[in-house]
């Protein structure tokens, strides 16, 4: 079973990351992001060694992000962004192959126990979403 894992974040933390501090996000050390990237390549590599590593990957900021949407004549239509009014945007990913949905809990779970500096507000909670096809969803293709 396939299942993405979704982590989620906002600018304030990214800022936080690049040593900008906020009222919930204390500037990070490099200490701090060594062991965040230590923790995440330690998932990485633990799913990688069972063969339920399928991708991962982490986002660039939102302020990098863009929205598009298309013209009448189909032509991209791109406007800066994209997250003006929401709060928490998709930060990171594992598409993971799994054989049970606890494993994929278990994943997210170990994720979400990432290490953050003294005084962070807590990160939000990990998504786990089955992946399926149009088939599998039932869609005639």
């Amino acid at each position: 079973m396939k299942f993405i894992i979704m982590l989620r974040g906002n600018q304030a933390a990214y800022d936080a990351m690049n040593g900008k501090a906020s009222d919930d996000y204390p500037a990070w050390s490099e200490g701090d992001l060594k062991a965040m990237f230590d923790h995440m390549e330690a998932i990485n590599d633990d799913l990688s060694e069972t063969g339920e590593f399928v991708d991962g990957q982490g986002l660039a900021e939102p302020k990098q992000a863009k929205l598009v949407t298309a013209a009448p004549d189909g032509t991209p239509v791109v406007s800066d962004g994209p997250y003006g009014e929401t709060k928490e945007v998709l930060a990171g990913y594992w598409i993971v192959d799994v054989e049970r949905p606890e494993r994929a809990y278990e994943i997210a779970a170990r994720a979400h126990a990432c290490p953050l500096p003294e005084g962070t507000r807590p990160d939000p909670p990990v998504v786990v979403q089955p992946v399926s096809s149009a088939k599998e969803a039932g869609y005639e293709m």
